[in-house]
């Protein structure tokens, strides 16, 4: 949704700069065959999820819960660019959500790509891709674990729409994600990425060298289709071992057991969360 990440005001000029208003086999690698600490058996969600820009209150998703549409939901874990305050994610409510029975998707807002069109707080160039991709991922970590977001969880970092046309800077944005990658497994985390389907989830899905990229896809694309499969636009091959998220609709106000919140609505078959 338009304040998640960016102001409304930035994500639509980072929208516009890459022409994203377009209606709106395994992973990369097996993550668990990297040279690193046992990987801790990973926790999967076939279902409905939902992101909100702020986490909800526990009395709103105890209602929502009873309600029974969704089973997972999305939270911002951390990031310099993370668009909303979360005055109710605490390590004390991602253990009652978890308790009630919801799946939890940490994301997380890192640095941004230099030619993208956007006010952003942090950003990375090519010269610094590497380190800050590496110093996010560590970050990532901290705030996930404090949390209460066990080893063997995923992290999605959340990347905004740009130009991948630019060849230097989607050169120096999949060095980004590759040390972000890679620094995740080395602590032993899943590492997973939010992109649209013209942008950031494109250029890592026909990436043609898949070294260090993340195992988990969500993208975005806004066409209604609850399906993590049917409208998949890139190799039927790639991230087919319960590793995609589909974001098919954004800003969809909804009301469930009297409580209402504005969500942006995800099929999902990938990774969550290890509460402990």
């Amino acid at each position: 949704m338009s304040k998640h990440r960016l102001s409304k005001r930035g994500r639509y000029i980072a929208w516009a700069a890459t022409g994203v208003f377009v209606v709106a086999g395994a992973g990369v690698a097996a993550q668990t065959s990297m040279a690193a600490p046992a990987w801790p058996v990973q926790k999967t969600y076939t279902g409905r999820a939902f992101d909100a820009c702020t986490a909800p209150s526990l009395t709103a998703m105890t209602a929502w819960k009873k309600d029974g549409y969704y089973g997972g939901v999305a939270v911002y874990v951390g990031g310099k660019n993370r668009g909303c305050a979360q005055p109710n994610l605490t390590r004390s409510w991602v253990k009652s959500v978890d308790t009630l029975g919801w799946r939890v998707i940490p994301l997380y807002v890192g640095a941004q790509p230099p030619c993208q069109k956007s006010g952003n707080k942090e950003r990375f160039t090519a010269a610094t891709a590497a380190s800050v991709g590496a110093a996010n991922a560590n970050d990532a970590i901290v705030k996930a674990s404090a949390l209460g977001m066990k080893a063997g969880s995923p992290v999605y970092l959340n990347m905004e729409p740009y130009d991948i046309a630019d060849k230097a800077c989607n050169d120096a944005t999949l060095t980004y994600v590759r040390s972000f990658t890679k620094t995740l497994r080395a602590k032993t985390y899943r590492a997973g990425l939010y992109g649209f389907s013209s942008s950031g989830a494109k250029a890592i899905a026909t990436a043609t060298n898949r070294t260090d990229l993340p195992g988990n896809l969500w993208y975005a694309l806004w066409n209604g289709q609850e399906t993590t499969t049917k409208d998949w636009p890139w190799n039927p091959k790639l991230y087919t071992d319960h590793s995609r998220g589909h974001q098919y609709k954004a800003n969809s106000k909804e009301t469930r057991g009297g409580y209402t919140i504005t969500v942006d609505r995800n099929a999902w078959d990938a990774p969550v969360a290890l509460i402990g």
